[in-house]
């Protein structure tokens, strides 16, 4: 069996899709989980905390979609 450059970069691709996703889901987890827990603790907190969440949320979410831009890149240069 004889595998083209085209199929390995389609197969990098796809693991660089599913790292990414994986890894924002854990990330969003352990963010909103530490959110949660910080409100828990000091409930007038709440407003700092959940501005500071949506900004750090954004930048998890950054890295799928960082990854989704360098896997289309690699497909195109296969």
């Amino acid at each position: 069996m004889h595998l083209t450059s085209a199929a390995i970069a389609a197969v990098a691709a796809g693991i660089a899709f599913a790292g990414a996703a994986i890894g924002a889901g854990i990330g969003d987890g352990l963010l909103f989980s530490r959110i949660i827990e910080g409100v828990a603790r000091q409930p007038e907190a709440k407003s700092l905390l959940a501005g500071t969440a949506w900004i750090y949320f954004a930048l998890v979410e950054a890295m799928p979609i960082i990854a989704l831009v360098f896997g289309f890149m690699l497909m195109g240069h296969s």
